[in-house]
């Protein structure tokens, strides 16, 4: 039991460094990038700017609510599943609505993206 523990705080520490490191990565190049969306669309430095960070907040949230749903989902499910094996199908549609959550963020910050060109 400890060593799952240690693993999925491995796996945590592994998903904030590499969330951190997106994040500074786009804040570091959102000038230049800022600069030169506006140059090749009507929009202004500053709209483009917050519209790129939107986006990245709106994928990078939605991943993180779905990451914690799918890990309470999963461990009732899998809980469940060693009680009553023929509740597998059931049980695979909660997860799969606990991973919509994601898709969500992810239209959602393609549709901030369509809207700034």
């Amino acid at each position: 039991m400890k060593s799952t523990l240690k693993f999925s705080a491995v796996l945590v520490a592994v998903a904030l460094v590499m969330g951190a490191g997106a994040t500074l990565l786009l804040l570091a190049s959102s000038p230049a990038l800022a600069a030169a969306g506006a140059a090749a669309a009507s929009v202004s430095s500053d709209v483009w700017t917050w519209g790129l960070a939107a986006a990245a907040a709106s994928t990078a949230l939605a991943a993180l609510g779905a990451g914690f749903a799918v890990a309470k989902v999963g461990a009732a499910a899998i809980g469940a599943l060693a009680e009553k094996p023929e509740l597998f199908g059931r049980l695979l549609i909660f997860v799969g609505l606990a991973e919509g959550i994601a898709i969500y963020g992810l239209i959602v910050s393609i549709l901030i993206l369509n809207r700034l060109t």
